[in-house]
């Protein structure tokens, strides 16, 4: 029996609501079609937004989604996606698929999506082929009340009052698609552009997010910490999991590789966070891991080019533990975003014309959701290691307790195969009222299909005996695991 011990005294750190957000690009049918139908579609569309997918993420708890990319950030204008959409220009979106993208998808249609899904906003600007005054306009259009021929134009396009954006992306992966730079010349790039995104009101400052690393180049964490520290509040890093197999075309050797290099983001987030602390140790720089999630080789017969992947509970594993790294590195990650919300890569939620199913990935993301805001606590979990190179933790968890005194714990059973018993205590605990606890598991394999929407979705747990400082429970393979515990 595996030991897992929870220490309500030991108040680690917040575990910010963004931690658990969404990126969505002009990729695939990501934007166009997954969340954006147009007002005459005969989808059910509340301004063109459709109404299906909304309520998906707002049950969900969707905090934050980035937009417009992703390598297409740094070749859109935004310019070309505001104004009557029959006069937008047409552009080819070279980075996904050379198709035509029509911009009927902008700016205004950004921000009314964010407001019926109740989320933040996260706007990423274009360094990569795009000019310092064309990012200013834009900070200027979205933010100013004021006279000016920004606040005008956003007016002539019939929003009066300027919108809040909190977070600002300067530049996305620009040592790659966002313009091959070397850190020291990108560095150079966001001291420049970065006075230029204009906090016209101190009372909403925005939160300026530099353009990151590559997994594990830490030289450039370095570079960026020395000579940006003073003029950012976030630093983007992306880490996509995958092995070159299909997503539901895997043995069991290939399943535990994906886990593997899942358990790589533990490493990562560990040694960027040392470079930053050197640099701030107030930790008031938040670590942004605004790309993450799994890779697989698209479905045969789609556009190679919309990286349309299906979603097994083997993606879903992979979000469990990386949910769980995240909040155990709340102190530094201040924001999460996983790739991509719809029809792209690991998706929460796959389209068909009118049909829409949920992934099992959407089902962690609502499992976990009761960590948001919450305070971090001290735990640990005893766990074995598996796989055939026996480089995986069996068991990975994470605990936090609410403004009401009420412990939240998700547990993740790697194992392919085999459950594993845990006893887990609660330290200094006065009685428990009540433990309710949600599951969901299955095979390596299964997956929601248009024709069975249901074969992989959370139902009730009820596998454990509650003791007088915790519980006894039966985890069963392949699954990820959520306890509430009353005091």
């Amino acid at each position: 029996m595996e030991k897992y011990l929870i220490n309500p005294n030991q108040k680690i750190s917040k575990i910010k609501k963004e931690i658990y957000g969404n990126f969505s690009e002009h990729l695939g049918r990501c934007i166009y079609e997954g969340m954006y139908v147009g007002e005459n579609s005969k989808i059910p569309n509340v301004n063109g937004m459709r109404i299906d997918v909304i309520t998906a993420l707002k049950e969900m708890g969707l905090p934050v989604l980035r937009w417009p990319g992703g390598c297409f950030a740094d070749e859109y204008h935004w310019m070309d996606g505001i104004g009557p959409k029959e006069k937008r220009k047409k552009m080819i979106n070279t980075h996904w698929g050379g198709v035509i993208e029509d911009n009927s998808f902008g700016t205004h249609e950004f921000f009314e999506l964010c407001r019926q899904i109740g989320c933040e906003p996260y706007i990423c600007g274009n360094v990569g082929s795009g000019t310092v005054q064309e990012m200013s306009d834009w900070v200027q259009y979205i933010t100013f009340s004021g006279i000016s021929p920004m606040s005008e134009l956003r007016k002539e396009n019939g929003r009066e009052e300027p919108w809040n954006i909190k977070y600002f992306g300067i530049g996305n992966e620009n040592w790659g698609c966002g313009g091959n730079m070397n850190v020291e010349f990108y560095a150079d790039q966001f001291n420049r552009y970065n006075v230029y995104v204009r906090n016209y009101y101190p009372d909403k400052p925005i939160y300026r997010i530099a353009g990151g690393p590559n997994r594990n180049d830490y030289h450039w964490t370095e570079v960026l910490m020395q000579k940006c520290r003073h003029s950012m509040n976030g630093l983007s890093l992306h880490c996509y999991t995958g092995t070159g197999n299909y997503a539901l075309e895997f043995n069991e050797e290939q399943y535990y590789d994906t886990m593997r290099d899942c358990m790589l983001m533990e490493e990562y987030v560990t040694r960027h966070s040392e470079i930053m602390n050197r640099y701030d140790p107030q930790k008031r720089i938040g670590l942004i891991v605004d790309e993450w999630g799994t890779w697989h080789k698209v479905e045969a017969g789609t556009n190679p080019g919309f990286l349309y992947q299906q979603s097994s509970m083997r993606d879903a594993i992979v979000a469990g533990l990386t949910l769980n790294i995240f909040n155990k590195h709340s102190d530094r990650v201040h924001m999460a975003n996983i790739a991509q919300t719809i029809n792209v890569l690991q998706s929460v939620a796959l389209t068909d014309g009118e049909d829409m199913l949920l992934t099992p990935t959407y089902f962690v993301f609502k499992l976990f959701k009761d960590h948001q805001e919450n305070t971090l606590l001290g735990s640990y979990i005893t766990s074995d290691k598996i796989g055939q190179d026996k480089n995986v933790p069996n068991l990975t968890e994470s605990a936090s307790v609410n403004a009401n005194g009420d412990i939240v714990s998700t547990i993740v059973n790697t194992s392919a195969s085999d459950a594993s018993e845990v006893l887990c205590q609660i330290a200094d605990i006065n009685g428990i009222k009540e433990i309710k606890a949600e599951i969901l598991t299955g095979s390596i394999h299964d997956h929601n299909t248009f024709e069975k929407k249901d074969c992989v979705k959370t139902v009730d747990f009820t596998d454990f005996t509650k003791t007088s400082d915790g519980f006894k429970a039966k985890i069963p393979p392949c699954s990820v695991v959520k306890f509430i515990i009353k005091q």
